[in-house]
């Protein structure tokens, strides 16, 4: 897990931070925060909140009371306890791209199925840089709807030792994921005392908490398990335009579902969640790797801080048709402030192409370049007497040459970053050897990984009684 100490790039004055908090205190008290479940409505006005309908009117000062209630920091176990993660201060955790219903490889889109998921689930396992599978990678499409949640908490246990992401598309699936790290780490104690899956709980912006997502929040928090509550805003679509308004409307989304996790379970934890970018104004298609986009990661990252929790935001993301040249630098566009405002948790560090549309596996490889890269660049640098090299300028001289000096045969085998993905090849060898292009090398690193892949140990009983229980449940639900 990597540990990002270089300042953070704070954008905010304390006038425009203040300008803010009047912002998100009017939108909590005036206009209202809409919950469509009864039980949330129910607890907010047991809590002295004003109620009409589903939506509710919040005090903001009673909002910052159960916000005060969450952990700034918490720690997460993963099977192996050498992928242990701390979620939290200066700790960066990765997580690969959440969500697409397509699948890439090379020229080949199409529906994802349950053998992408595995692939994906084995490169993440793979590479030292990611530190979790994610959860639902690509959809399984070739799964039964209702149970193939089930397939992939399974293959996530199993495929790899990692932390992973909950399902969150009912309660059903979040209970059932619950129970599934029962089984691998311990019993409920265990798993109260310290999570072992970490789960996304998007809003419905403009300011609706939706049944679904409620639901699952509510499993969740009650076991303790940490959420990410998570505005989805696209400005101009789920938000005003301008980014200060988009800022005021994600605080109070935000701050209003992280109350709500309190209520449920006080002390429970929680991440303030990000995702703003904006559409395009002359088609309307959502946009990615934007200024706007990572104006917002800056600035949002200094508002979690404010409030004191941690942060989820960024990634790899862009609105590219394929791991091209925009995929890339677009894709830096949102993870060059993911670094600078000091992210916690990254979800789409890697694999995330066609606007969130798409999984793709040689995008994957892409971005892992990319946050290894950026890893060594946050790395802080160590100045000492030996980095100074006196003794190579005694021994150079005026008009000479390092090349062959004492000081770099000592240190030349790692004096420098070098990239796994990266061609540095003349024009000739580059041509001799296939003239691959970097999607192409991407590919073959992948297919590479793949077959070089051992799936982590796993108690065989244990690995039965999951199979057991996934099979029985399928059978419950219907599939």
């Amino acid at each position: 897990m990597f540990r990002n100490s270089m300042p953070r790039y704070e954008i905010l004055s304390q006038d425009a931070l203040a300008t803010l908090d009047k912002g998100w205190r009017r939108i909590v008290s005036e206009i209202g925060i809409q919950f469509a479940k009864p039980e949330a409505v129910e607890i907010f006005k047991a809590h002295g909140q004003k109620v009409d309908g589903e939506t509710v009117f919040l005090d903001p000062e009673f909002l910052l009371e159960q916000v005060a209630k969450a952990p700034s920091e918490f720690d997460m176990q993963a099977r192996n306890h050498d992928h242990d993660v701390h979620i939290g201060g200066d700790a960066m955790v990765f997580s690969s791209v959440y969500g697409p219903p397509f699948f890439r490889r090379g020229d080949e889109r199409r529906d994802g199925t349950l053998a992408d998921f595995e692939d994906f689930a084995k490169l993440a396992q793979s590479f030292e840089v990611m530190d979790s599978v994610g959860g639902v990678v690509v959809e399984p499409n070739d799964a039964p709807l209702d149970s193939r949640h089930l397939d992939m908490v399974y293959r996530a246990l199993t495929l790899t030792d990692k932390i992973f992401m909950g399902n969150v598309v009912s309660a059903t699936n979040a209970q059932d994921t619950v129970a599934m790290g029962e089984m691998v780490f311990g019993g409920r104690e265990s798993i109260e005392e310290k999570p072992f899956c970490i789960s996304l709980i998007n809003c419905n912006s403009p300011m609706r908490w939706d049944d679904r997502m409620l639901d699952s929040l509510f499993v969740y928090s009650a076991a303790n398990q940490p959420v990410i509550v998570t505005p989805f805003l696209l400005m101009g679509a789920m938000s005003p335009v301008t980014i200060p308004a988009a800022l005021a409307q994600q605080m109070a989304e935000a701050v209003s579902g992280i109350a709500l996790t309190q209520l449920i379970r006080p002390g429970a934890p929680v991440v303030f969640g990000s995702f703003l970018s904006n559409i395009d104004m002359q088609s309307g298609s959502p946009q990615f790797g934007t200024p706007e986009s990572g104006i917002g990661l800056l600035a949002t990252g200094q508002i979690a801080r404010h409030f004191g929790l941690p942060f989820r935001g960024g990634g790899g993301l862009n609105s590219s048709q394929l791991p091209d040249a925009q995929a890339g630098y677009e894709a830096l566009m949102t993870l060059m402030p993911t670094f600078l405002s000091g992210t916690n948790f990254v979800m789409h560090s890697a694999g995330w192409l066609e606007g969130g549309l798409v999984s793709s596996i040689e995008k994957y490889v892409i971005d892992v370049q990319l946050v290894e890269m950026l890893q060594h660049q946050f790395t802080p640098l160590e100045i000492d007497e030996g980095s100074m090299a006196f003794d190579a300028h005694q021994e150079i001289g005026h008009g000479g040459h390092f090349l062959g000096a004492m000081h770099t045969m000592e240190r030349f085998r790692d004096c420098f970053y070098r990239p796994f993905l990266s061609s540095s090849d003349n024009f000739e060898r580059w041509t001799r050897n296939g003239s691959k292009d970097t999607a192409t090398r991407a590919g073959e690193i992948a297919a590479e990984k793949l077959a070089a892949y051992e799936e982590p140990p796993m108690d065989e009983a244990l690995k039965a009684e999951l199979q057991a229980f996934v099979s029985r449940r399928r059978t419950e639900l219907g599939d």
